[in-house]
Parts: structure tokens; sequence; C-alpha cells
């Protein structure tokens, strides 16, 4: 049996309106930029990284953006990044794409009390036409898009042995959330 083949996409193209349009990617945490994070992190497990600035159908948001990375990779499953997300590890995306490959999933999805993470996953080829689907019938929410594929959600507990969910999955809203996830890291083990 091949392998399956995994590449990632960080999501860049959103407005970032409460960061003036910065480039949130360009932030630095601990003394490196987030974007430099998640290229480490995804070293060795990614095939092909893309940095995803510009979404096929506009205007879509998140759904445009997950649908432009699929669309532009041949891969089996391809791992999605919001490239606002400084603290996420390399031991949890291996995690995600092993469940990816294990779980014949289309999607593997964290999920916390603060809810699922639909850009820190894994997504399958199978979700381009659901996703093509709603983007022409302009239905963009996120989660309804487990409706129409196979879902393995990764619960908060099974984040835990790769750190505290909530910091993992964190991710910069704002300037003051920004200065919050600067000081998170000071108090890094």
């Amino acid at each position: 049996m091949t392998p399956l083949t995994i590449d990632a996409a960080i999501l860049a193209g959103g407005q970032a309106r409460r960061f003036g349009g910065a480039d949130k990617g360009a932030l630095v945490v601990g003394g490196r930029t987030i974007r430099e994070r998640q290229l480490a992190a995804l070293a060795g497990i990614a095939c092909d990284v893309r940095i995803v600035t510009h979404d096929r159908v506009p205007g879509c948001g998140p759904l445009g953006g997950v649908y432009t990375a699929l669309a532009e990779t041949s891969a089996d499953r391809t791992i999605v990044l919001a490239c606002d997300m400084p603290f996420v590890s390399a031991e949890l995306l291996a995690h995600l794409s092993t469940l990816a490959a294990a779980d014949n999933a289309d999607l593997v999805v964290p999920r916390t009390g603060r809810g699922y993470h639909p850009l820190c996953a894994v997504y399958a080829r199978a979700c381009l036409e659901p996703m093509a689907d709603r983007l022409a019938a302009r239905r963009l929410k996120m989660t309804d898009l487990f409706e129409d594929v196979r879902v393995r959600v990764v619960t908060a507990d099974e984040l835990k042995p790769f750190g505290d969910p909530d910091r993992l999955l964190a991710n910069v809203n704002s300037p003051a959330h920004y200065r919050e996830l600067e000081a998170l890291h000071g108090h890094e083990l």
C-alpha cells in the first residue's frame, strides 16, 4: 500500500482588520515570527508547505481559504493552519496527521472547551467537492461542512499529552490578545 502524502497550508489571506491589515504571521512571539515557528513545526511532517494569501473564491472567509489550500495540492491530506497560531507543535501536527491516515477520516479536527478548531486540522481531498458545493451556495460556516464528510474529532483529553490544549491552539485575534500570548510565552516549561 502506498503511504499517504501530506502537504500543509498556512492560511494568511484574512484581512486582519484589528491589526490594521498587518501580516499576523510576521508577529514575533518568543524571538521568532509566528510563521517561522509554524514552518519549524511542519518540517519533516509535510512534503510541501504553501502559504495561501489569495482565495480562489474571494470573500468566503475560512472555508474559501481551506478550499484554496486543498485545490492547490495533489497530496492525499493537507494540514491547514491559521497564520496566527504561534504555539502549534510538531508533535501535535504529527499526531493529527497520523490520525488522518489511520482513522479513514476526511477531516481530523481538534475540539476543546472553546469549540472546534478547523483552522488547525487535517483535510482529505474528499473535502473538496462538498466545500465547492457549500461555496457555490454561499453556505460558509466551517463546522457545517462536518455534515458532509467523515470527521474524526480529537478531544481536549487526547490533546493534553502535547501540552495545554488552549495554549497549543491559541491564536492572535487582537493586539490585546497578542500581548497576552507574549506573556504566556514567558511562562513556558
